[in-house]
């Protein structure tokens, strides 16, 4: 009763209304006296994480509340208890492992083995003695039987992330287990059973691969019973914040913080406004740096998207040709200006209308571009009577 009341819980997305309430507490009583300051949001953050999360999870936690990404919910929790194949299809980055995790756990196979491998990182003959398993003497090397993970997931789920990658001989195999559940080891002849789901994930055209034959139509045909279509962070905007929030609470305590002191109104806007192509795992590395980066007691203004930005950044060998070129171009003497400041000043006032025609008046993107905080780009434009 309670294991079934558990993942309702988990099931209908109320997490985002405990971490609502997590701030209303910590706005309270957060600083107690002066100097002193206790942590009460991780107190109450972990106590939520720890006591509504299903023991037998991975542990992270599935954090949202955009009507798209709770329709992707309900469309998991409604297909969790078939036994058939599923295809989670998404951009890097929005989150295929957690939704298989809870594809498998809000299944009847909870307790079985949930096993997971990645077919982009090895290669054929590796990939198939890890799915099939090999038999003693199958290679040079191969000294003794090793099970597959087919064998070791029993009646369990196999996770296969990048599928699209797969060999066409692979796939042929692959597509025998699905519709008759039989393989054998690679080596061997005897034709073993297995009773696992099959749950792929690709961030590829599947169906653009099958037309260009890069990937079995059949095989498609059989793995897409049911597809799921993560959608990207930028259509998620509404959990953008609250991911970030999140990403920095748990940084926050990795660095042994009392208190995560918040976003400012400007990095929370240039996080709502920010494209996300690497999406959520984008988004915990951006934010996680700029808490890593900020005081203890300030809140966090500024945001490095690009860690690689530099003026010393390394060029590549046709740069390094064009900037030769460039430097080679005689340079024309500057006409010294009888009022410098004067000069400077309009300038900096072309400089400003041009950036922000360019960008047609939107002042976030203006800043980004002339390489300044959205606080500073404000002062210029005040300085400048925009």
């Amino acid at each position: 009763m309670c294991c079934c009341l558990l993942r309702e819980f988990h099931d209908s997305c109320r997490f985002a209304f405990f971490f609502y309430l997590l701030e209303f507490i910590s706005f309270f009583f957060v600083k107690l006296s002066h100097g002193v300051f206790i942590c009460y949001q991780h107190m109450v953050y972990f106590t939520i994480l720890w006591y509504f999360i299903p023991m037998y999870s991975t542990g992270n936690p599935i954090i949202g509340q955009s009507p798209a990404f709770l329709a992707v919910l309900e469309h998991v929790s409604k297909a969790a208890d078939l036994n058939r194949p599923v295809l989670i299809i998404g951009e890097r980055g929005t989150g295929k492992e957690l939704i298989a995790d809870r594809f498998h756990y809000l299944s009847g196979r909870w307790e079985e083995p949930f096993l997971k491998v990645n077919c982009a990182t090895l290669s054929e003959p590796l990939l198939d003695s890890e799915l099939f398993g090999h038999e003693a003497g199958a290679y040079t090397g191969a000294t003794h039987r090793r099970p597959g993970r087919f064998e070791r997931a029993g009646s369990g789920t196999l996770f296969l992330d990048e599928i699209g990658s797969m060999s066409g001989r692979l796939q042929e195999k692959l597509l025998r287990v699905i519709e008759y559940g039989e393989y054998e080891r690679l080596g061997g002849s005897k034709t073993l059973q297995s009773r696992a789901r099959i749950i792929g994930a690709a961030n590829q055209d599947l169906p653009e691969l099958a037309a260009k034959k890069k990937f079995r139509a059949d095989l498609l045909d059989r793995l897409a019973f049911d597809v799921v279509t993560l959608p990207p962070l930028r259509a998620r905007e509404e959990d953008i914040l609250l991911l970030a929030e999140h990403f920095a609470l748990g940084m926050t305590g990795e660095l042994k913080r009392e208190y995560f002191p918040g976003f400012t109104d400007s990095a929370r806007e240039l996080l709502l406004q920010y494209q996300w192509p690497g999406n959520v795992r984008e988004l915990k590395s951006v934010v996680e740096r700029a808490v890593y980066h900020s005081g203890e007691e300030e809140r966090i203004a500024e945001i490095v998207f690009d860690p690689f930005a530099s003026p010393f950044r390394p060029q590549s060998a046709s740069s390094q040709i064009e900037g030769r070129r460039e430097e080679s171009v005689p340079e024309t003497r500057t006409v010294v200006p009888a009022d410098f400041k004067a000069h400077i000043r309009m300038q900096e006032r072309e400089i400003l209308a041009r950036a922000l025609e360019e960008n047609r008046f939107n002042r976030r993107k203006t800043a980004e571009r002339l390489g300044l905080s959205y606080d500073q780009l404000r002062g210029y434009l005040k300085k400048y009577k925009f």
